[in-house]
């Protein structure tokens, strides 16, 4: 009977135990901690205008909320997990700073219109400065572009060499792409930019408060405008994370192309050793490990996208305790993808450019092709579909060969097509001829590489919505 008994006893001990740990979100929500502090602040200083607080009660709720502030920003705040997050610890603390007017601070509010205005306003400012490295990356990309817009390099297409294009037009597509990210975190910030607070628990509240004066203490456009929603809705954290992981996807790419071109078989670039390591038994190798690590953490950031999903998709309105698995999903990746930035932004920065090794893939590769059938469309008049053939036998001839195109002779060509009487289609089949004819707008012409270039530098400083 003893034993049943001790049993029954170590159960409960556990179950409160577990209880602890899987209600627990401190440990992790402890970085809200400014947001909470702010958005108490702006919640006490409307309840004082509005009169339903007194100017004693606010002068107090002011001071402790600063107390806090400066011991945790010093480190000197003890957090408690049997407090469960950061909203309680605070609340509690402050009890202990200022007694019972403290508890005039939670009146016309919820901790779930808190929690969800802390967590906007924490995702707001991170896409804001996610918004500034996507910046910096853009800027590198601009500078190094601006300095290969006339190195020829070949453009893949399957990853078959298939026309010549410039190192700077290429690296101009992932302007294009960074700034779409930097587009999307712009428009995410308009669609978050509205305050929750004042929502309550789920059906606002019968105190005579002023919604739209925390709102713009908060630095939001305005308010929500359904209660339900304001304390429900995490659309703000799904989108902001789906921007997150389509910008990861972006770094990936490029750090997929940095790694082909730092193999000995391209050699397009190299990289120092700050962005590379050796292996430990092979001293030939230099591996790129940083753009390694960045394409493999892409495959974490998704993962916390679907989970966000998941949480999300089948709970009924309003507010569920799942949603406290909002929050490491999106601390996580908004880490992950600092760090990602700020090791391409110095990858770029910091590569070296192989131009003879570009240079001589890119006439190795029958890359002219095009502008051979493109000749024989303008100067012989055939449809594009014959000129395609003859160009495609042409090719063969040169492979067996053992030549370029511009390495054929006239009567070679004529072999296959006795009307190619003209020696300046050898004008086009040079690599720079090709590159230099691409004039059509956003084409690879080095004038309209320049173009981009100046087009993107107007638009980074003046910084409009990318």
């Amino acid at each position: 009977m003893q034993n049943n008994h001790q049993h029954k006893r170590f159960s409960l001990e556990g179950a409160e135990s577990i209880i602890e740990k899987i209600n627990t979100s401190v440990n992790f929500d402890y970085k809200l901690y400014r947001q909470d502090i702010q958005g108490s602040m702006a919640h006490a200083t409307m309840l004082e205008k509005q009169g339903i607080i007194t100017k004693t009660d606010y002068q107090k709720i002011k001071e402790g909320l600063k107390s806090i502030l400066k011991e945790i920003d010093e480190g000197t705040f003890t957090f408690s997990h049997k407090l469960e997050d950061i909203h309680m610890n605070i609340e509690a603390r402050l009890f202990e700073l200022i007694g019972t007017a403290a508890g005039r601070l939670h009146t016309a509010r919820s901790r779930n219109d808190q929690v969800a205005s802390d967590f906007r306003l924490w995702i707001k400012d991170k896409a804001e400065k996610i918004g500034e490295d996507l910046k910096t990356l853009i800027n590198c990309l601009l500078k190094r572009a601006e300095e290969h817009a006339a190195s020829f390099m070949p453009g893949f297409t399957h990853l078959q060499i298939a026309q010549p294009i410039t190192f700077g037009h290429h690296l101009m597509a992932y302007v294009e792409m960074f700034g779409r990210d930097l587009s999307r975190m712009h428009d995410a910030i308009d669609r978050m930019d509205e305050s929750p607070l004042g929502a309550a628990a789920l059906a606002g509240t019968s105190f005579p408060i002023n919604r739209f004066m925390t709102a713009n203490l908060l630095g939001f456009r305005e308010p929500t405008r359904n209660s339900i929603d304001s304390v429900s809705d995490r659309d703000f954290a799904v989108e902001f994370l789906a921007n997150i992981a389509i910008a990861a996807m972006h770094l990936s790419r490029l750090s997929e192309e940095i790694i082909l071109w730092s193999t000995s078989q391209f050699n397009f670039i190299s990289l120092s050793d700050a962005f590379s390591t050796g292996s430990s038994i092979m001293p030939q190798k230099k591996n790129p490990d940083a753009a390694e690590l960045i394409r493999a953490k892409t495959g974490r950031i998704n993962g916390s996208l679907i989970a966000l999903l998941t949480v999300m998709k089948g709970l009924p309105l309003a507010y569920s305790k799942d949603m406290q698995e909002d929050k490491e999903a999106v601390f996580d990746s908004v880490n992950t993808l600092e760090l990602s930035l700020i090791a391409m932004i110095g990858m770029i920065t910091d590569l070296t450019v192989n131009l003879t090794r570009m240079k001589q893939a890119t006439e190795a590769g029958y890359s002219t092709a095009t502008d051979l059938a493109d000749w024989l469309v303008r100067i012989l008049n055939l449809p594009f579909r014959e000129a395609h053939r003859i160009t495609c036998q042409i090719v063969a001839l040169a492979e067996k060969k053992k030549c370029t195109l511009a390495q054929l002779s006239l009567s070679d060509m004529q072999s296959i097509y006795p009307n190619i009487t003209n020696n300046n289609i050898f004008h086009f089949l040079s690599v720079k001829n090709s590159v230099e004819s691409r004039q059509s707008y956003g084409g690879t012409a080095p004038q309209e590489v320049f173009r981009q270039i100046d087009y993107w530098k107007k638009r980074i400083a003046n910084n409009k919505k990318a």
